[in-house]
């Protein structure tokens, strides 16, 4: 029974932001859970040898070209995926970018590309998207957000902003989809060794503090939140809408 709760099987899946990280690793988390999954970004060449591993290991596994700060992109996407698969069960918004500087130093184009990515885009997502997940009466989306989101880091003031964004967003969203059978969660990971921030822990004193306020003592791996997408792509998770879950090692409770 509990097997079942979680259970991915014939769900159709579109990852935005998959090309690698924490996007390739929940990708890989649905498929693992029976979901086909269409991968989505900028970057084909990635995200065609990731569904190609997919595909070879008996998924099934499409990708698609998106860049998601033109809104063009996000319609062409959302109707390939829905004319390849029937359908859209799963949306998970993980696209982002990380543009870290000095709130009195940071460039406007750098708070615009920040935002048009990682809010207007997402938005647009969730959009697109969700009039056909209306249609369908059933939907989930996971967006994803960040700790930054609850708590502030120097050097992080558009990239905080977006991401608090998007944890409000997701509760209007929660409320008006509520009633088409559409729950809208959003996960806030912690600080994952991945290669958006590998700049940023790669510094020793930067790493020794966010270290020392992570209650667990170390990074995340990015497979670590393959469990939470699944758990809340899935039946088992049926009860729950407007959430923010963070898994950040306990980073969050300072």
């Amino acid at each position: 029974m509990i097997q079942k709760l979680f259970s991915l099987e014939g769900k159709k899946a579109l990852v935005i932001g998959a090309s690698k990280g924490l996007g390739e690793a929940m990708t890989l988390a649905l498929a693992s859970a029976g979901a086909a999954v269409a991968l989505a970004s900028r970057s084909v060449e990635l995200i065609e040898t990731i569904s190609s591993d997919i595909n070879n290991r008996g998924g099934n596994a499409i990708a698609v070209k998106a860049d998601i700060s033109k809104e063009e992109d996000i319609e062409r996407m959302t109707t390939k995926v829905i004319d390849s698969f029937g359908e859209i069960n799963i949306l998970i918004n993980n696209a982002g970018v990380y543009k870290p500087g000095k709130a009195i130093e940071l460039s406007t184009d750098d708070w615009d590309t920040t935002m048009n990515v990682n809010l207007r885009g997402l938005f647009l997502c969730c959009q697109s998207v969700g009039k056909y997940m209306v249609k369908q009466k059933s939907g989930k989306i996971i967006n994803i957000a960040s700790v930054l989101g609850k708590r502030a880091a120097q050097t992080s003031s558009a990239y905080s902003a977006s991401k608090a964004g998007i944890i409000q967003l997701t509760k209007s969203l929660a409320l008006e989809l509520g009633p088409h059978n559409i729950n809208v969660n959003t996960i806030a990971p912690g600080w994952f060794e991945t290669e958006m921030v590998e700049d940023e822990l790669g510094d020793p004193r930067t790493r020794k503090f966010f270290l020392s306020k992570t209650p667990l003592g170390r990074f995340g791996a990015p497979e670590e939140l393959g469990g939470t997408a699944v758990y809340l792509a899935s039946k088992a998770s049926d009860f729950m809408t407007g959430e923010t879950v963070f898994v950040d090692g306990g980073i969050s409770i300072w």
